[in-house]
């Protein structure tokens, strides 16, 4: 599985620590940066990250941010991306079982690298449940594309 990753300098040491963790457990992973310590603007990388998502070049994304909720936003912009900001592990289960999220945003003021790691363990493992869930994604697909042909 290819996982697409991008944190702002708020994220950059989390996101450099769960690239680690990924690759320990054979993911590929697709850096769409920052790739230092030096401030940057988060929504280039939202975008970037959320494009690669979209595209299928990459099967997943995460996004780091101090928050969370800025990558989210971005990342949401992108039709066909469900972005889901999740801080614990409920968060992340529900995210994949009820809305098919193919983004995972992680705030680091809110979640140290333990925690990060057991989310993202979690949001990866958990299947879309489909079901009467299902109707609501394709109402959500539907809503996109009516907004993009505007």
């Amino acid at each position: 599985m290819i996982i697409a990753v991008g944190a702002d300098h708020g994220g950059f040491r989390l996101k450099e620590k769960i690239k680690k963790y990924l690759k320990s457990r054979d993911y590929i992973v697709k850096d769409c940066g920052t790739h230092s310590l030096e401030s940057c603007d988060y929504p280039k990388i939202g975008l970037k990250v959320a494009q690669v998502v979209a595209t299928k070049k990459a099967d997943k994304g995460l996004l780091i941010c101090k928050t969370g909720i800025g990558q989210s936003i971005v990342a949401n912009k992108v039709p066909g991306i469900r972005a889901a900001v999740c801080f614990n592990l409920t968060s992340a289960r529900y995210s994949r079982q009820h809305n098919d999220a193919n983004v995972l945003v992680l705030g680091s003021l809110f979640v140290n690298e333990n925690l990060a790691k057991r989310i993202l363990g979690i949001w990866l493992k958990t299947k879309f449940e489909g079901g009467r869930h299902k109707r609501r994604i394709n109402q959500i697909k539907e809503i996109g594309k009516r907004i993009a042909r505007r």
